[in-house]
C-alpha cells in the first residue's frame, strides 16, 4: 500500500491491462484486506482514496474467471458500496426487478 499515483496508474496499465484514464475507479486492497485505496481520473487529474480499517477486514470477492494475469473483478455500484460499507456482499440475494433497457 505505499504506490502512490503513478505506482497505481502503472498497476492498472501493466497488471489489470487497462486505462487508468478511463473514468472507471480502480480498487486495491493489502493482503491482510484492512486498507483499501481507489484510483480515479475524474477528467482533470487522478484521484486517489483510501480507507484504513480499525477493526474488521473488507470482504473481498474471489475473481470470476480468473486467468492467472489480470486478476479483476468487476463491481456494481451497489456491490462497492457494500465493499465499502462493510458487508460481505456474496451471501447478499439479488432481487429481480424490471429495469429499463438502454438502446
Amino acid at each position: 500500500m505505499r504506490k502512490g499515483f503513478d505506482g497505481l496508474a502503472a498497476l492498472v496499465r501493466t497488471r489489470l491491462g487497462e486505462e487508468p484514464l478511463s473514468g472507471h475507479l480502480f480498487a486495491f486492497a493489502n493482503a491482510a484486506r484492512t486498507r483499501l485505496k481507489i484510483l480515479f481520473w475524474d477528467g482533470s487529474g487522478l484521484w486517489v482514496c483510501s480507507k484504513r480499517l480499525e477493526r474488521g477486514r473488507f470482504h473481498w470477492p474471489p475473481p470470476v474467471g480468473f486467468d492467472g494475469q489480470r486478476p479483476k473483478i468487476r463491481l456494481s455500484a451497489a456491490e462497492l458500496s457494500m465493499l465499502l460499507g462493510g458487508l460481505d456482499f456474496s451471501r447478499a440475494q439479488k432481487r429481480d426487478w424490471w429495469r429499463r433497457e438502454e438502446c
